[in-house]
């Protein structure tokens, strides 16, 4: 049967192109998190909702996005996949949940906020005449950038210092460090100067590279735009990290899979690898604190570890400034520097790194046994120079796109930031093994 659908209602009133490919990659995306793969079957689905709404629906119809959903779950029950069925229709009432939180103010404290840790950066801000973008502008007009960067550093080194404490005096027990945190939350150099801390008290510690576990790059869900997501826990191979886990825990050796980026393949069974009795394995990974990451490995065996740019700092309208928008100008630069994206395709990409992130990380913060802040307030006056008269551009570039609503809505925000926040240009107040280094170039410790 011959497609008559062209357009779609979104939520907002909007009339997009229809595109089956997005019925393809939910449905995909729903089987691979029941442990399903098979993207033949996914397409063969996706026909028979085409189908059905060619039936229910003439050609000078505009179906709304709540009328393929509901055909959607629909030709998965009819088919005998209730496990898919029933993990699509979660997605989609969190995804509705999400949408309305984000539309209103909560009658209740957000429970996967940690609020104690974040009063207390509150209380900081406020003693440093650091909490609003005015007195951050006063005082480094007063030339007192240099001690911004020392005074935010201190803060953050005392994160890790305590970290490593109350490592120290859990060693009997532990035989894993897991350091995780969203996108850009600074996982990387804090990993590396965690490790630093500890050996230099005598520690030893192997590190296991989580990156070698994802699946072959056919295998993995794919987001909206076509693009492979790598942001999902879905894309690494859980059930073999527990079971390396375990066996490392108990002192014996694995043999560490090896994945190639530029080819999109895993090769198993490459690099032997045994943990001794003297050493902690430290893992540095997005979904340390996902369930099923390390299911299989008792509670007081594992410190785990959560890292969040917890600034506390009011922009110039008195809205806190949101610790999404600082690590996806984070990303932004990295990307740009690293990974040859530009910020446009950071930015445009970004709603599907926040989705991931608050469905799989960020609820589970509260597990954690410790929380390290990696906000620097520093940080705005660098980015104010090197991206802020670019989130203009990006502004007026998306505007009445409804592809790009989000991108639209985030330039927009940050644009609106960074025109109050007063550019610094040097960076040569901030040390070479800072965290920020990871976004801004000149790391001594992150390569």
């Amino acid at each position: 049967m011959k497609n008559r659908i062209t357009f779609v209602t979104k939520r907002s009133g909007t009339i997009v192109p229809f595109n089956h490919n997005r019925i393809i990659n939910a449905i995909y995306r729903a089987a691979v998190a029941v442990g399903g793969r098979d993207k033949e079957k996914a397409e063969d689905l996706a026909e028979q909702v085409v189908k059905s709404l060619n039936e229910k629906f003439d050609e000078k119809a505009t179906p709304h996005i709540e009328n393929i959903q509901d055909t959607v779950e629909k030709v998965l029950i009819e088919n005998g996949h209730a496990k898919v069925a029933k993990e699509y229709i979660l997605y989609r009432e969190e995804s509705a949940k999400s949408r309305d939180e984000e539309g209103r103010m909560n009658s209740k404290l957000n429970e996967n906020i940690p609020w104690a840790k974040v009063w207390r950066n509150l209380d900081w801000a406020v003693e440093h005449k650091l909490n609003t973008v005015n007195l951050l502008n006063e005082r480094v007009a007063s030339g007192e950038f240099a001690q911004i960067v020392h005074e935010s550093e201190e803060l953050y080194e005392d994160d890790v210092d305590l970290a490593a404490k109350i490592i120290i005096e859990r060693l009997k027990n532990l035989k894993m460090v897991m350091i995780s945190g969203p996108s850009s939350s600074g996982k990387t150099s804090t990993t590396v100067k965690l490790e630093q801390k500890l050996v230099k008290k005598g520690y030893k510690f192997k590190a296991l590279n989580v990156d070698h576990y994802f699946f072959d790059l056919e295998l993995h869900p794919k987001d909206e735009f076509g693009d492979y997501d790598f942001e999902t826990p879905q894309a690494l191979d859980l059930d073999l990290i527990n079971e390396h886990l375990i066996k490392l825990s108990n002192g014996e050796e694995v043999m560490i899979p090896s994945y190639d980026f530029k080819t999109g393949t895993r090769t198993l069974n490459v690099t032997p690898m045994k943990v001794a009795q003297d050493e902690l394995l430290l893992i540095d990974s997005l979904h340390g604190l996902y369930p099923d990451f390390s299911k299989g490995i008792p509670i007081d065996v594992k410190f785990k570890l959560y890292l969040e740019p917890l600034l506390q700092m009011k922009d110039a309208d008195g809205k806190y400034i949101r610790w999404t928008d600082i690590r996806l100008t984070r990303r932004m630069l990295r990307d740009a520097a690293h990974r040859a994206y530009k910020p446009t395709q950071t930015l445009e990409h970004w709603h599907y790194v926040r989705a991931s992130e608050m469905r799989n990380i960020i609820p589970y913060s509260k597990t954690a046994d410790f929380i390290i802040s990696s906000a620097m307030p520093y940080e705005l006056p660098l980015y104010s120079h090197l991206l802020g008269k670019k989130f203009a551009e990006w502004e007026n570039k998306y505007k009445g796109d409804p592809l790009k609503t989000d991108a639209f809505e985030r330039a927009s925000r940050l644009n609106n930031l960074f025109s109050d926040v007063s550019p610094v240009a040097d960076n040569s107040p901030v040390p070479h093994d800072s965290v920020l280094r990871e976004f801004i170039g000149g790391s001594s410790i992150v390569h």
